[in-house]
């Protein structure tokens, strides 16, 4: 009955993922793995361990505004075992908290996020080196603006400078809304230290209204419409101690799409290969009103001390290389703790 209800679950995902049309842009982050829950429900609960704590910060356009575009996101997910699960087959059951705020400086306009998660794993074989996971997360956002920030044509007093009241007719500046995503994720253990990571998520299910002046049209920009997502990576081992990790995330937004695909380099120092230096370089083709084209090129480096994971990366924006004046770019810092370490078959990507 289990596992029927697993299957309707996923068709039912499947149907939903393949008949909506979808517009408008989101968030993204480039270490996407760093960031679990921001990347897909199902992923909540998939670690070695009991429980796991992250975050992560994104500092984008310092060297070109004088108050740069931040993102930071806090979550903490835990791995049980699911009741009624069999002696020899580990199901397990994953539950996170999520905590996410986006700001632009520019403006004073910050959007801030708070959500729950709950995922099921079921093991596939008798082996439990394959897992299929179902997640769903629900959450409340809002955004805020601060309109001290902000200076209108009748505001200017034709000598001071912007002293007058103005006329514009603004709203509040605040305001909530519920959102709802889905997600499905496929783990297999490869031989000894191989494995492959397959997974797929829908966002904003409810396209929720998010302009200040409520629901007056159904114009581009009045709601968070749906985005559609699909990541895709593996762990190929070279020889001892030595592996590649190439990666794929494909995000679909209205007119938007954005790609991120290269790939890491895994060190395993030590006798023991305890301890883990990473290396990679991706780059980001998006599509947008303006065509397709080559956004940036990422550059990332991490290192795993025991049950501590941190990463740096750097988005070195493509227009920068052709462009003196132009130094757009993203910098991107990420630390992860694993409470209770497991070193089982449970597979998890990183970065």
């Amino acid at each position: 009955m289990k596992k029927v209800i697993f299957y309707t679950f996923s068709t039912l995902f499947f149907l939903v993922f393949l008949t909506k049309n979808v517009s408008a842009q989101d968030k993204h982050l480039t270490q996407f793995y760093a960031a679990p829950l921001t990347l897909n429900p199902a992923l909540t609960g998939v670690f070695e361990g009991k429980y796991r704590v992250s975050a992560i910060y994104r500092d984008q356009w310092r060297r070109v505004l004088d108050h740069p575009i931040k993102t930071f996101a806090i979550g903490g997910d835990f791995r049980f075992k699911a009741p009624g699960s069999k002696k020899v087959k580990k199901d397990a059951i994953g539950l996170g908290l999520l905590l996410f705020n986006d700001k632009v400086s520019v403006v004073d306009f910050s959007t801030t996020q708070i959500a729950v998660s709950g995922a099921y794993h079921m093991a596939m074989d008798y082996d439990n080196r394959q897992f299929l996971s179902l997640g769903i997360q629900g959450g409340l956002g809002q955004r805020n603006i601060n309109y001290a920030s902000l200076n209108f044509h009748d505001e200017f007093d034709g000598i001071n400078g912007y002293t007058l009241a103005t006329l514009e007719n603004l709203p509040e500046n605040n305001f909530s809304y519920g959102d709802f995503n889905v997600g499905m994720n496929y783990t297999a253990k490869i031989g000894e230290n191989g494995g492959i990571y397959a997974g797929m998520a829908m966002h904003h299910i409810l396209e929720p209204h998010i302009s200040f002046y409520g629901d007056t049209s159904n114009n581009f920009g009045q709601k968070l419409y749906k985005k559609l997502s699909a990541q895709l990576s593996a762990t190929i081992p070279i020889r001892h101690g030595f592996s590649i990790s190439p990666r794929f995330l494909i995000a679909a937004q209205g007119p938007h799409l954005e790609m991120n695909t290269g790939a890491n380099l895994r060190f395993a120092m030590g006798e023991y290969g305890g301890n883990v230096l990473q290396f990679g370089s991706w780059v980001r083709p998006v599509r947008n009103e303006g065509g397709i084209g080559v956004d940036a090129v990422i550059l990332l480096a991490g290192i795993e001390v025991g049950q501590v994971i941190c990463g740096i990366s750097y988005d070195l924006n493509i227009r920068a290389l052709s462009t003196a004046r132009s130094r757009q770019g993203a910098f991107e810092i990420s630390l992860t703790y694993l409470g209770e370490y497991e070193n089982e078959e449970i597979l998890c990507p990183k970065f």
